[in-house]
């Protein structure tokens, strides 16, 4: 599964959910994914199976169902717990 860690720059905070995702993902034993950061902007031209982003970003991704939203991007466990319930969801855990 493609995962994409988004922000409004693609440097800083999505770098930063990235590494979270990642660790994240390892906790909960799943593994294979393919993990990448982008800017707001290149979501919606390319394809992305899962895209994590904060908050702010809620309006601007509303109409996708593919979305994890996060308060805290540094947190792994409010990380984990949401990509778990995901996942769960989708039958991919």
């Amino acid at each position: 599964m493609q995962i994409v860690c988004v922000c409004g720059l693609g440097m800083g905070s999505s770098l930063i959910l990235k590494m979270t995702v990642d660790k994240a993902l390892k906790q909960i034993g799943a593994t294979g994914h393919q993990i990448e950061h982008w800017d707001a902007g290149t979501v919606g031209s390319r394809n992305a199976d899962l895209i994590v982003t904060s908050e702010d970003f809620r309006e601007r991704f509303a109409s996708k169902e593919n979305v994890v939203y996060v308060r805290n991007v540094v947190s792994t466990e409010e990380v984990k717990t949401k990509l778990r319930a995901y996942l769960e969801e989708h039958n991919l855990l």
